[in-house]
């Protein structure tokens, strides 16, 4: 059961016995609406099923409660905010300080600063201040911002225009979100994967090679074959003559 003097100071929430209201509307444990009770009776309801009895509806008529572990109840709800904070997006805010008299060179390196950390996705406060008599001549302060938010207008936008805080006059830039250019895709054909077109130039000249290697080869063989032909085909042509010669002369 929920311990009320540890927790209950530092709560928004009435429970148990802190809720002041005569009758309550109550919300069981397991959701269940039991409906409009007096509180004494929705309390020992509560210690009954050793639970807490918890407001969670003051501003209803009658005042909407619920009975659960309170503890319990408290801890989820930490943890949750706990997991909202971590996924905020914080941004961090730098400065860069000058004077009226801060020469050129020594600015160039305050600008080089801003243009780092606008691009790290931070905001720069930038912050003339003025000594003496010098706030008698703000326009000084005023052209000396307008160069910075020129240079940097590339990295950034103005979020906040010049303005006065007492003796000093500031300017807040914020990182500019420039959408990526897009190609229109006119006059452009897709590339060639690296790799395919390199084998296939290399591979078209060595088949061919390779072809022409294999004609050579196979020309002589085909004479060689021809002329083997034609051999045995002349000693054919003199046997079949030879045959009836020596048939006549056995006649004879």
């Amino acid at each position: 059961m929920f311990n009320k003097e540890s927790v209950i100071s530092t709560s928004e929430f009435r429970v148990n016995e802190r809720i002041r209201t005569s009758q309550v509307r109550v919300i069981g444990a397991k959701g269940e609406n039991v409906g409009v009770i007096p509180v004494r009776e929705a309390i020992q309801m509560a210690h009954n099923a050793d639970l807490d009895l918890v407001e969670v509806a003051p501003n209803s008529e009658p005042p909407v409660c619920r009975i659960m572990d309170f503890g319990k109840f408290l801890y989820e709800k930490t943890k949750k905010e706990r997991e909202a904070r971590k996924t905020q997006t914080k941004i961090e805010i730098k400065e860069i300080r000058l004077r009226p008299k801060t020469s050129s060179a020594h600015r160039g390196y305050k600008v080089d600063d801003a243009r780092r950390w606008l691009l790290a996705g931070k905001k720069v406060r930038a912050t003339i201040r003025f000594r003496g008599r010098e706030i008698t001549y703000p326009e000084i302060a005023l052209e000396d911002l307008r160069e910075i938010a020129e240079e940097l207008a590339d990295v950034s936008v103005i979020e906040q225009a010049p303005s006065f805080e007492g003796r000093t006059i500031f300017m807040m830039l914020a990182p500019s979100a420039k959408p990526e250019k897009k190609s229109s895709g006119k006059g452009t054909r897709p590339k060639a994967k690296k790799g395919k077109t390199d084998k296939k130039e290399e591979t078209a000249p060595k088949a061919k090679k390779e072809e022409a290697s294999k004609k050579k080869e196979a020309a002589p063989k085909a004479k060689i074959e021809e002329t083997g032909k034609k051999k045995e085909a002349s000693k054919k042509e003199e046997t079949d003559k030879k045959e009836p010669e020596k048939e006549s002369s056995a006649k004879k």
